[in-house]
């Protein structure tokens, strides 16, 4: 088949755009408002950019389930200018499942969810105790998308990695087993890890 996504002629019962690019990696994304109260939010078109200095990103639909405010997510990030990404396990899944729904401003969702706060040595912004991995964020920059989404850049300026997942020096993904974003409804999980050596020159 072939579709041009302008027409949205694709003729399935869903775009599968979505499920074209993946597994996506989920930032969960923690923020604070302007009065100090937190906010939780996965995003799954996140990535890492570069490692030195360590960057990544993640974008904001312009329009998420019929709701047209801007998400508070990014508010809180044009006004603190900071965020963590926070790593979601297979284990904190259902928690972060209960983050995705919108609330009402000023409402905040580790509460909702029952997640413990972690305090940040860097940034303002807490973490999620329970999460295996966190990232410290200063904002670099935000660029607008076609659509009226957003691509936030971030720096990261501190690293939280439970010791636990850490064997020989190296983190272990499997030891927590991070979740990941399909298509639809569908999400995954890393259990099975192997490696490849790149190839020598002939």
């Amino acid at each position: 088949m072939f579709y041009q996504p302008k027409n949205n002629d694709h003729g399935l019962p869903h775009n599968p755009f979505k499920a074209i690019v993946s597994p996506r990696p989920i930032a969960w994304i923690s923020t604070l408002n302007a009065d100090g109260v937190a906010n939780l939010a996965p995003y799954s078109f996140f990535n890492a950019i570069q490692d030195t200095p360590p960057m990544l990103m993640f974008a904001v639909a312009g329009k998420k389930m019929g709701v047209d405010e801007p998400k508070d997510s990014l508010v809180n990030i044009r006004t603190s200018g900071e965020f963590c990404v926070n790593i979601v396990s297979d284990a904190l899944k259902d928690a972060m499942n209960i983050t995705s729904q919108h609330f009402a401003h000023g409402v905040d969702e580790f509460e909702k969810a029952g997640l413990e706060k972690a305090a940040p040595r860097v940034i303002k912004a807490p973490f999620v105790a329970a999460s295996p991995v966190a990232m410290e964020c200063t904002l670099h920059s935000i660029i607008d998308l076609p659509g009226g989404g957003q691509m936030v850049l971030g720096q990261v300026v501190g690293v939280h990695i439970k010791d636990e997942h850490l064997k020989d020096g190296l983190l272990d993904v499997t030891r927590y087993v991070p979740l990941a974003r399909l298509g639809y409804m569908d999400y995954a999980n890393v259990e099975t890890v192997f490696s490849l050596k790149l190839p020598e020159d002939s």
